[in-house]
């Protein structure tokens, strides 16, 4: 079974005690999935190419759909009202190779 990947690119975070706020309740969300954090807020990054320098955050799971249900919860949904309009993201859910 192909694994199931967020990846969410910080573009601003006008706001960082709301995205505070929202960690609080999102990681453990995310852990309830089974969600695996592969990168977090103070991870380094070197871009390329045309990259950005922005926060980058990636959670694996064991599978797409896990990562959709994750996504579709309650308690993530808890987590994104607290996030609110606190921090701009290019948020994508994938399927693993």
């Amino acid at each position: 079974m192909k694994k199931g990947y967020w990846v969410v690119a910080y573009r601003s975070i006008p706001d960082e005690s709301t995205l505070k706020a929202y960690g609080a309740l999102a990681v453990p969300a995310v852990e309830s999935f089974g969600g695996r954090f592969l990168t977090k807020s103070t991870s380094q990054i070197q871009t390329r190419e045309a990259g950005l320098q922005l926060r980058t955050i990636l959670v694996e799971f064991d599978s797409y759909d896990v990562a959709l249900a994750a996504h579709e919860s309650e308690a993530y949904k808890k987590a994104l009202q607290a996030l609110g309009s606190g921090a701009e993201r290019d948020f994508r859910i994938v399927e693993g190779a």
